[in-house]
């Protein structure tokens, strides 16, 4: 008997809190995977088993979709423009940013405070198309790669995490190097650099997809097919292949995917930036 009283008051009670949380998350996890999961079973499809049962699972795995996609859609030119554009622009967005953060994290400027809230309060205004496609045509720079890349080397969400993460960096490495008689840019490049990793690569991947993503600037100021990126390459491709869902649905994964490997890479890093950029201040 006693042993009986002891397993029963031994036993854990069931903590519903929790099971009730994940379940949440499970049906969270569905409903946005949902879509994602249907992109991929349409694009394992034939086009005759699609117009059979759209909705179905595809009961064969059709990969011919993804070839067909890649040659018909000119992927390899339009996903070599969108490189281009992406990194060009990632990469001198990032040395900037950080040469603009530092010296506003550390108050080495006048009126730090009121510079930092100009770039939060940019964060909530709608991007000036008209004045900023006057100044793209003046400069003679429409329909010019150059002058799309300048569109995207700001960019106020990126500065706002550098400066927040960067006041985490302990001040005296900054007067330890001015002892040593380290130059300013020197200190940034392989003093401050280094230590923010976190909150650059959350930058790197904001801005990235940002740029990867986005359709409504190649369609202002890429007329030339041989400057279109891959999201304005695949808007030709739908009009011409647009009953192919099969194919279409192909085509989109395809373009997800170096988006996800980057992120796949940096993601160890992407919580502690952005969590640390979100607090600090």
């Amino acid at each position: 008997m006693s042993t009986m009283t002891k397993s029963v008051r031994n036993k854990k009670p069931v903590n519903w809190g929790r099971i009730g949380s994940y379940l949440i998350l499970i049906i969270f996890a569905i409903i946005y995977l949902g879509p994602l999961l249907v992109l991929v079973n349409t694009s394992l499809k034939t086009m005759p088993s699609f117009m059979k049962d759209a909705t179905g699972l595809a009961r064969e795995l059709h990969f011919q979709n993804f070839v067909e996609a890649w040659t018909k859609a000119n992927f390899p030119k339009y996903l070599f423009n969108s490189l281009i554009y992406t990194v060009s622009a990632t990469t001198i967005y990032i040395i900037t940013a950080v040469f603009v953060s530092f010296p506003i994290a550390r108050n080495y400027v006048k009126f730090s405070g009121p510079l930092l809230t100009l770039f939060v309060i940019a964060l909530f205004l709608p991007p000036a198309l008209i004045p900023q496609f006057q100044l793209i045509l003046n400069l003679g720079l429409y329909n010019n790669p150059i002058g799309y890349i300048m569109l995207f080397i700001v960019n106020p969400i990126g500065i706002v995490i550098l400066v927040n993460y960067i006041k985490s960096v302990p001040k005296e490495l900054d007067e330890a190097a001015a002892l040593d008689g380290c130059g300013y840019f020197r200190f940034v490049w392989s003093i401050v650099i280094p230590l923010i990793k976190p909150a650059i690569a959350t930058v790197v991947v904001l801005h990235a997809i940002g740029i990867w993503n986005e359709i409504i600037a190649p369609t202002i100021y890429l007329t030339s097919e041989k400057y279109y990126p891959i999201t304005r390459g695949l808007i030709v491709f739908q009009g011409v292949y647009g009953s192919n869902w099969p194919n279409l649905a192909a085509a989109v994964l395809m373009l997800t995917l170096p988006m996800l490997i980057l992120f796949l890479f940096l993601q160890r890093y992407i919580i502690s930036g952005l969590t640390s950029g979100s607090v600090k201040g």
